[in-house]
């Protein structure tokens, strides 16, 4: 998976640089988001789709899968920056009440201060 982690203000923002979501990406999604967890308490992540185009159910599995991990760690995990088609799919599968969607950077970033 071509991807970049940054860290801003102490969120660490996971920035996926692929076009699909899918089963050739998922199982290292899943491992950096386990990683990222297991530093310790408190790693709130942000995961930034500017560049996917497209998600499949395994790469929604993915994503439930960093949200568990995130949760079990009291952190939380957030994204940003979803297109139609992603956010149809999460829609379709009634997730858009479990996982938390921005558009703007500064506004996600904020809201982990909340």
């Amino acid at each position: 998976m071509n991807y970049k982690v940054e860290e801003v203000n102490g969120i660490h923002i996971l920035r996926i640089h692929e076009e699909r979501l899918d089963t050739s990406v998922a199982p290292d999604l899943k491992a950096e988001l386990m990683a990222l967890a297991q530093k310790g308490l408190q790693q709130n992540i942000l995961i930034d789709l500017k560049a996917v185009d497209y998600a499949d159910s395994s790469g929604l599995g993915a994503i439930l899968f960093g949200i568990r991990q995130a949760r079990e760690t009291e952190s939380q995990l957030k994204l940003m920056h979803t297109n139609v088609r992603v956010m149809n799919l999460i829609r379709i599968a009634k997730l858009d009440n479990i996982i938390d969607f921005f558009d703007n950077e500064q506004e996600a970033i904020d809201s982990f201060s909340n």
